[in-house]
């Protein structure tokens, strides 16, 4: 009995873990480029009671008997399948349609990737997001801009008077496995030995996406998805916790056999 409140225990820790991820994918469900998370179980060591392939004096096999441990989480990983583009006709939003992300420059330095795409213009022109990060090559604006123009290849240009005057080219950065990131937060992530090394290149050309102007991409969680899991998560959670109450119900009736 007292294995089963253990294995049971086990149990309610998982479901927990696993209403904790759900509950942030729906926090996010309007955050723009946000990814969600799934999280993967895995079941733990095996009491061997009779050893699965044992054999009997006559040469027969034995179908064995183990006794599991319960389970406990592996890791949570993220889907980095496309949400879907919403139009905010805003010159400054990007959406990137396909595989990619945008490289920023962190406060410290370092190099930060997001597929959130809506910048700001700061006091010096810098294309920047709305934490202060800016983008990666730098993109300054001329005060006279009135309207900016990009391209699906990343080619930004604005008007000057009746000619066209490009002020440079935005790049996507791409990885190997994407799903190795590391979340810090604020819509971005961080290079692990996981997702491999970034790779730069012009938007549509070596298998990344295409810039869409005046776009922004939507969370990728499908709410409906999302409360399915959240009602399995319960009831496995409630179920749990009533093998506990009969193991100790049991354990409390064997205790009183001498009574």
């Amino acid at each position: 009995m007292i294995k089963a409140m253990y294995t049971a225990a086990s149990g309610m820790q998982a479901q927990q873990t696993e209403l904790d991820v759900i509950a942030n994918n729906l926090a996010n469900v309007q955050t723009a480029g946000f990814k969600r998370s799934m999280t993967h179980f895995e079941d733990l060591l095996y009491q061997t009671l009779q050893q699965p392939g044992a054999v009997n004096s006559d040469g027969s096999g034995m179908a064995g008997a183990q006794i599991g441990s319960g389970s406990r989480l592996v890791s949570t990983t993220k889907v980095f399948t496309t949400g879907t583009m919403s139009q905010t006709g805003g010159n400054l939003d990007f959406a990137i349609q396909g595989d990619g992300f945008f490289e920023l420059q962190g406060l410290d330095g370092g190099r930060l990737f997001s597929r959130d795409g809506r910048f700001f213009k700061d006091a010096g022109g810098d294309l920047v997001t709305a934490q202060g990060l800016k983008l990666v090559p730098n993109i300054k604006i001329p005060r006279e801009a009135v309207r900016i123009d990009v391209a699906s290849d990343g080619t930004v240009s604005f008007q000057n008077g009746d000619s066209t005057q490009e002020i440079g080219k935005l790049q996507l950065v791409r990885f190997v496995n994407p799903a190795g990131l590391s979340s810090v937060g604020g819509n971005v992530y961080q290079v692990t030995a996981n997702s491999g090394d970034p790779q730069t290149a012009r938007p549509g050309a070596e298998g990344v996406g295409t810039i869409m102007q005046g776009m922004s991409e939507r969370s990728n969680v499908d709410v409906a998805s999302e409360l399915i899991s959240l009602i399995l998560a319960q009831r496995a959670f409630e179920t749990n916790s009533k093998a506990i109450r009969a193991a100790d119900e049991m354990l409390n009736t064997s205790n009183n056999l001498s009574r």
